[in-house]
């Protein structure tokens, strides 16, 4: 599959030529779909959705992959229960299905069914455990409504007390009458997911243009500038579709949002009595609010999250406040025989949701972010720029469907049927039985699918690429290598922030630096071999 990634300075010295920036199909001259967006993650979706009827695209972001919001996820695919317990059906059903696109269909190498255990202690009510359960069996139904296997995601149970110790050792045994356990997706990163589905748009035609920054939409085309040149030029194209989440007001005006900040910890497993399942613990005086402790392969744990309101101007790349973090572990206190420390978290980060202003006039204070539907929304501005705000990470297929759709009609324009993005499998994707039989490291294989054997072939040629990038870490210089070689990456933070998630950790990310540096100086050599 080739690919097709903007080049630093491609679009310099090319005004009005969309042809010579974005290929054209099907014959047109200027391109058929543009996405702009400022360090969001929805444009790449969109682009793979797009590509995939046989329109032209042009992907644009001001960033890198993945530098939004969706790198800051819980890192799960989720099935909709908190939807359903608050009486969002639809929303519910939309993510159940999504779940299984992406667990069977589209990513089953980079999604993987997690076990949860929500302990019952003497701070949940047993009328609230009753319905917790309840909920947790019409969730099981749900998942059998959207069309997922029993051997996908295992049907939930109540567990002893003793069961529960035994799944999660470290939970205190004074006081607790049992557990909840249930099932969910979890992907091994959310970065290397947006990667996949830019490499999978870009395999399809799209033109995948980082560091390069929209700065104003029409409806026919946009004007951007290329960040590492600062030479702007204009796109043209039939379809604009403004993908930029959380910044989507900068360049449509009419869109108000009330951003939502979700803040994560990172353990090491380790101060966890080294949890290997996952938890729900309920947020004392909520029915429907859980703090998510979600262990990782690579030793780490992913405590969160919060849901506080942000106020002012929006920043490119959000921090997680002391007070989010004093929250996080006092919940977690709440559960645990060893309490964890303030000194115990070794990492912390925060994303914003784009979630819609349902308030009514300035001022108007309107419900709490908690509160305000997950539900994604298409509008089309009155230039005929079509925005897509809202929803979540398990549904960005139909986001993207639903933002193209929208697009399509708001021009008059018709796309030739395509492959229909919910068969359309990632790049590395793979049936579980086909990915069984890889010669490679398993951790490669979770991360990278069928690529994995290649990536694995670069240390074989050059065993000094095996070694990790820092002592005590699973990530190798191979991966560093192929992402510079393959995957877009361009500097040390790309290769260290999204293609890997090693500096979620600000101590592994320093320990790391050399070998990032290092990679980048070997990718601009000749490849030999590769």
């Amino acid at each position: 599959m080739q690919e097709q990634f903007g080049e630093p300075g491609r679009l310099a010295g090319q005004p009005d030529r969309a042809g010579e920036v974005v290929p054209t199909a099907g014959g047109h001259d200027p391109a058929d779909s543009a996405g702009p967006r400022e360090s969001a993650d929805d444009a790449a979706r969109t682009a793979l959705d797009a590509a995939s009827r046989g329109l032209s695209v042009a992907a644009i972001d001001a960033h890198d992959l993945a530098f939004g919001t969706s790198r800051w996820s819980s890192k799960l695919v989720h099935g909709g229960l908190r939807y359903l317990a608050s009486g969002q059906v639809g929303v519910a059903h939309e993510s159940a299905v999504e779940r299984g696109v992406l667990m069977e269909r589209t990513a089953p190498h980079l999604v993987r069914a997690q076990p949860f255990v929500m302990p019952l202690t003497a701070l949940v009510p047993r009328r609230n455990a009753a319905l917790a359960e309840a909920g947790l069996r019409a969730g099981d139904l749900l998942r059998a409504v959207a069309g997922t296997a029993r051997g996908t995601l295992p049907r939930p149970r109540r567990l002893s007390a003793v069961e529960t110790l035994r799944a999660a050792p470290g939970l205190r045994g004074h006081g607790l009458r049992g557990g909840l356990c249930s099932w969910d997706g979890r992907l091994v990163d959310d970065a290397r997911l947006v990667t996949a589905i830019a490499r999978t748009a870009a395999g399809h035609g799209a033109r995948v243009l980082t560091r390069t920054r929209a700065l104003s939409v029409t409806g026919t085309g946009a004007l951007v500038r290329d960040e590492l040149t600062g030479q702007e030029t204009r796109i043209r194209a039939r379809m604009v579709i403004n993908a930029t989440g959380v910044w989507a007001g900068r360049l449509v005006e009419d869109i108000r949002l009330r951003p939502s900040r979700g803040t994560h910890l990172v353990l090491r497993a380790e101060s966890l009595s080294g949890l290997h399942t996952g938890l729900h613990i309920p947020v004392p005086g909520e029915t429907s609010r859980f703090v998510l402790v979600v262990p990782q392969d690579d030793g780490r744990v992913y405590v969160g999250l919060t849901d506080e309101p942000v106020d002012g101007p929006v920043p490119d790349v959000p921090e997680a406040p002391e007070s989010d973090i004093g929250f996080l572990l006092d919940i977690l206190g709440t559960v645990l025989d060893t309490p964890v420390r303030r000194h115990d978290v070794v990492g912390a980060f925060a994303g914003l949701r784009p979630l819609l202003d349902t308030s009514h006039g300035v001022g108007a204070a309107g419900p709490r972010t908690s509160d305000l539907s997950r539900r994604h929304a298409v509008v089309t501005s009155r230039e005929g720029v079509v925005t897509v705000v809202g929803g979540k990470l398990t549904t960005y297929r139909r986001m993207a469907q639903d933002a193209v759709d929208a697009a399509l009609a708001a021009r008059h324009l018709a796309a030739r049927p395509g492959r229909g993005t919910a068969r359309l499998p990632l790049v590395g994707a793979a049936s579980r039985a086909s990915l069984a039989t890889l010669s490679a490291p398993r951790r490669l294989i979770e991360r990278y699918g069928t690529e994995a054997s290649a990536i694995h072939a670069l240390g074989e040629r050059e065993p000094r690429l095996r070694a990790p990038v820092a002592d005590g870490l699973g990530t190798t210089r191979a991966e560093l290598l192929w992402a510079v070689r393959h995957e877009g990456a361009l500097d040390a933070s790309d290769l260290l922030d999204r293609r890997t998630r090693v500096g979620l950790v600000p101590a592994d990310r320093a320990a790391a630096l050399d070998a990032a540096h290092e990679a980048l100086a070997a990718a601009a050599r000749p490849a030999t071999g590769i």
